[in-house]
Parts: structure tokens; C-alpha cells; sequence
């Protein structure tokens, strides 16, 4: 069922609908993690505008997005080669 939600980023109001109660729960986190990072680079870059500094946001999860599939893919390759690895050492013990 879903759910009317309101989330603030970077002191706007967002109001959005989740699917689930865990869909809402990522949501919020989501938010909570934008706004904590744009504090961190408002603190870090003073003078710079919102879009400069959203801009640094969504490059900065997106690259972290970006270097975490990788990773998932590299161990997603690793367990199949031990999956393999393993299938052919059972074929193996008898012979």
C-alpha cells in the first residue's frame, strides 16, 4: 500500500510516495545521507552555490554507486570460479 511521505533536502520539502514501509525507511536514509554530505561540502567549499554543491553530491554517490557494483560484480565472478572450481574438484575425487 502506499504511503505519502515528506522529506526535507537541503532545507526544501519534498513530498513523495514509498511502496512499503521499507521503501520509506531508504528513502529517509537517502535523505539523511544527501543532506549530510551537502553539509559536509557547504562546511568544506564556502562561497560555492546549492547547484555546485548538489552537483558534487550526486557526483560523489554516484561514483561510490558506480565503485560498489564493481566490487559486487568482481565478487559475483569470484564465487562462480569457486563455484566451478568446487564442481570440478568433486568430479574429480573418485577418479
Amino acid at each position: 500500500m502506499d504511503q505519502k511521505i515528506s522529506i526535507k533536502i537541503a532545507d526544501r520539502s519534498f513530498n513523495l510516495t514509498a511502496s512499503s514501509p521499507q521503501q520509506e525507511e531508504v528513502i529517509r536514509l537517502a535523505a539523511d545521507a544527501i543532506n549530510k554530505r551537502l553539509a559536509s561540502y557547504t562546511q568544506k567549499n564556502p562561497g560555492k552555490t546549492m547547484v555546485e554543491l548538489m552537483s558534487m553530491v550526486a557526483l560523489n554517490e554516484c561514483a561510490c554507486r558506480i565503485a560498489f557494483q564493481r566490487d559486487i560484480d568482481a565478487r559475483k565472478a569470484e564465487a562462480e570460479k569457486l563455484g566451478s572450481d568446487l564442481e570440478n574438484y568433486l568430479a574429480n575425487i573418485g577418479k
